[in-house]
């Protein structure tokens, strides 16, 4: 890594992967250098497509790639910790796509692997690096509205999706809480912390991950969050937090907001603006510079999203699906006979 730039790999080619690489491309401090696909045709047209100057065919070896200050892992969750292991492995510097892992289980053992080989992980949590929901979770936190009492948050898309899609597939970790409810989830963490009990109740598709799924979290203090995630139906997208002397609603795409409204007791509502040139994926952006911002200061988690905090998560999505009977084919491979 150089003080100017900080060099990327970026490991698969999906739809996430270049929405995130046409933001570091724009960044003069990001220099996106190799991309590794389980296909080099598919490796080589990334590359083409974004001027990166090396393509892998697997991803082993763009995890030993000397020359890479930081592997952005964009696989579906279900090979995260394959992949993200390796890099961790070859002492590369990682970020992770959400949901994290498969489970909390197979986090642990990422966090573990970043320790012993002294390199920076992260989860790609876009969400806490937004510069609207960082002002939100300040205001809470200086008590704006009080003690928090509710959260309220709901992801859904309209599908409908057929049985081969990614997203109806166990293999590949498939359903809308892992993909979508990880949003509604991490948002009522950010305010609350991890919480003491966790219900839910899904419908599931017939390969048997969950189409919709709503949780109800609850914390010693007494607050609660009611969370909602859906395939099967595209939804406001919307959250809000209550407290004791008001509420902040976020009236749409509350994990990329364009503003949000504080209501206080006795006063008239304050609007909150993004910054104009914050577009909906610009938050990547914002991820990215903190990702930098830390290896430069030669830390190795970084404070926005910290690896208690998506340990924390993944505990609270393993008992979710607990509740509501999702189990993956490779933790039924774990079960004891």
């Amino acid at each position: 890594m150089t003080e100017q730039r900080v060099r990327w790999g970026i490991l698969a080619t999906g739809g996430i992967a270049s929405a995130f690489t046409a933001n570091l491309v724009d960044l003069p401090d990001a220099q996106v250098v190799a991309v590794a696909s389980r296909s080099y045709d598919s490796a080589d047209a990334f590359a083409e497509r974004f001027g990166i100057p090396r393509a892998y065919g697997d991803w082993r070896a763009l995890a030993e790639d000397a020359d890479i200050d930081v592997v952005y892992v964009a696989t579906p969750h279900a090979a995260h910790r394959a992949a993200a292991g390796l890099c961790l492995e070859a002492g590369r510097n990682v970020l992770c796509e959400k949901a994290f892992t498969l489970n909390a289980r197979e986090a642990d053992e990422l966090v573990g692997l970043a320790k012993q080989h002294d390199s920076f992980l992260m989860e790609a949590m876009w969400m806490y690096c937004n510069p609207l929901i960082r002002r939100l979770k300040a205001l809470v936190d200086d008590g704006a509205i009080g003690e928090v009492r509710t959260v309220q948050a709901d992801f859904g898309l309209a599908g409908p999706f057929p049985p081969s899609h990614r997203l109806r597939d166990p293999e590949q970790g498939g359903g809308a809480l892992l993909d979508l409810g990880v949003y509604p989830v991490s948002f009522a963490h950010l305010l609350l912390g991890e919480p003491s009990d966790v219900m839910a109740k899904a419908v599931l598709s017939e390969e048997g991950v969950d189409l919709q799924t709503g949780a109800l979290l609850s914390w010693d203090s007494g607050a609660l969050a009611s969370l909602h995630c859906s395939l099967t139906g595209g939804t406001a997208t919307v959250a809000s937090v209550t407290g004791s002397l008001g509420r902040i609603d976020i009236p749409n795409g509350f994990f990329h907001p364009d503003r949000f409204v504080l209501h206080r007791d006795g006063r008239d509502p304050e609007e909150f603006a993004a910054d104009p040139a914050d577009g909906p994926r610009n938050s990547l952006k914002h991820e990215a510079a903190e990702v930098m911002r830390a290896l430069r200061a030669g830390e190795k988690e970084s404070p926005l999203v910290p690896l208690d905090g998506t340990l924390a998560v993944m505990r609270t999505l393993d008992a979710v699906r607990d509740r509501i009977g999702v189990r993956y084919p490779s933790e039924e491979a774990l079960t004891p006979a």
